[in-house]
């Protein structure tokens, strides 16, 4: 996705034009256009969108259009705006106006997509979409787009371009300026040139601001930078995003197991994977299969589908509680106030169990935690969590004592303590174990460990209850 580059060494920048439909002039913006669109003045339309809107707002426009209007404008956008707009919209929406573009129109917009962005919008619409699309590219781009989507999903090389700049170590730096210069336009990025030796592979990088600054005679070999970061093809984007978070950069060069240089991958959608990948687990851990639409645009059948499943799951989960309730009812009728407690330790044993688990899902998912430490991670969980359920047990103790009596209040106690250490513990060992399953550990969170909270919180309740009491 086209935007501001920095430097290979330096922060990242903020995009200059980002926001600007959300600014005080996007009433007066919006008015201007819709007016430009009802008197169908599309030369006037399309020089007030090139010249005062950026790319992002300008898809968001279109987003905002009726279905008529929105392909009215996208066709009067120049072609090289056309397709950078089209990168910045939404899958479904993108699929949409794909549907309603020519075959030649079809073409001619991928023809004109980055290779990146190209290869994210073959992966993401469906199946028969996909093959019409497939079927109308050139050849070489055919060629390149079956060799991007042979890489892992959420790998760096399915993420790359291949349109960056390389420059060998014996040029001169009027030689690599000329080479800027003639290619740069098709690069995602210019303020970085790769250098690479006579077999590809990557060996240093020089940035445009060094060209700029050094004598015109100088050798790039005498110049450029020797440790230069990199990335494997097969890596996972996560890595991609610590390396540029840690260090600032907005691009990353990726190779191949023998260090030749394939492509680069920049900021820009490196945080847009990142950021896709933390709203699915967001939605994995609230029970919702991933949503990838905004909840305006996602159908009441989609949200049905995303949903049911977990809750249906829950609703056998609560029926297995009541069963285990059930096989105590003696312990019950014995003592019935033991009831009023039961959801006070089901509760707090599911909030600190789910606690725990997301401590662990997000440690795993920044790779701060592997299989190996498992054992160091149970035992500060067993100690914070018995700590905590000492606390707060002993709080439930002296409530229970003082509304039922001693009896009640030591069964209460001994069961919140019980409950806490319990399923904290379980918080803390369920996400590498669906890691060591190769699962998504994020399914671990709240509602599966909740669900346990409420068997094993209503089957240890029962048994303290019927050991203390002699019931």
């Amino acid at each position: 996705m086209s935007g501001k580059k920095g430097d290979y060494n330096e922060p990242m920048e903020e995009h200059p034009e980002k926001g600007r439909f959300s600014s005080v002039y996007a009433t007066i913006e919006k008015g201007i256009i819709k007016s430009l669109i009802a008197e169908r003045q599309w030369e006037a339309l399309r020089d007030y969108l090139v010249d005062n809107i950026p790319i992002a707002d300008i898809a968001d426009l279109l987003s905002e259009l009726p279905k008529e209007d929105r392909m009215l404008v996208f066709r009067v956008l120049p072609r090289d705006i056309a397709a950078e707009v089209f990168s910045y919209l939404e899958p479904f929406q993108q699929d949409e106006l794909l549907r309603d573009l020519t075959d030649k129109e079809c073409t001619q917009i991928l023809a004109d997509l980055a290779p990146d962005d190209r290869t994210e919008l073959l992966a993401e619409l469906p199946a028969q979409v996909t093959a019409r699309m497939l079927d109308q590219l050139s050849p070489e781009d055919l060629e390149q787009v079956r060799w991007l989507l042979g890489y892992p999903e959420r790998s760096a090389g399915r993420l790359m371009t291949p349109d960056y700049l390389s420059a060998r170590p014996e040029w001169t730096v009027a030689q690599t300026i000329e080479h800027v210069r003639t290619w740069g336009r098709d690069s995602e990025t210019a303020s970085v040139i790769y250098v690479v030796d006579d077999d590809g592979k990557l060996i240093g990088a020089v940035s445009l601001r060094q060209l700029v600054l050094e004598s015109p005679e100088t050798k790039i070999g005498d110049i450029m930078r020797t440790s230069v970061l990199s990335l494997n093809a097969f890596d996972d984007i996560n890595k991609a995003y610590e390396l540029m978070q840690r260090y600032g950069m907005w691009v990353l060069p990726v190779t191949d197991s023998d260090g030749i240089l394939l492509g680069i991958v920049t900021g820009d959608d490196v945080f847009e994977a990142a950021t896709q990948q933390i709203t699915e687990e967001f939605h994995k851990s609230a029970g919702v299969a991933p949503i990838k639409v905004s909840l305006t645009d996602a159908s009441p059948l989609l949200l049905y589908r995303n949903r049911v499943t977990w809750l249906l799951l829950l609703s056998l989960v609560y029926l297995i509680s009541g069963g285990v309730m059930a096989s105590f009812e003696e312990t019950i009728a014995g003592t019935i106030s033991l009831v009023f407690f039961l959801p006070l330790i089901l509760d707090c044993a599911g909030n600190a169990g789910s606690q725990s688990a997301v401590l662990i899902v997000r440690d795993i998912g920044v790779g701060d935690l592997t299989l190996h430490d498992w054992a160091k991670v149970l035992i500060k969980e067993l100690t914070v969590s018995a700590i905590i359920g000492l606390i707060i047990g002993g709080l439930v103790a002296g409530v229970g004592t003082a509304s039922a009596g001693f009896d009640i209040g030591i069964v209460v106690g001994v069961s919140m303590f019980l409950c806490i250490v319990i399923v904290s513990c379980l918080g803390a060992i369920i996400p590498l174990v669906l890691v060591a399953l190769r699962w998504d550990p994020a399914a671990a969170s709240s509602p599966l460990v909740a669900s346990l909270a409420d068997i094993l919180g209503v089957l240890i309740y029962f048994l303290v209850a019927k050991q203390f009491l002699r019931l």
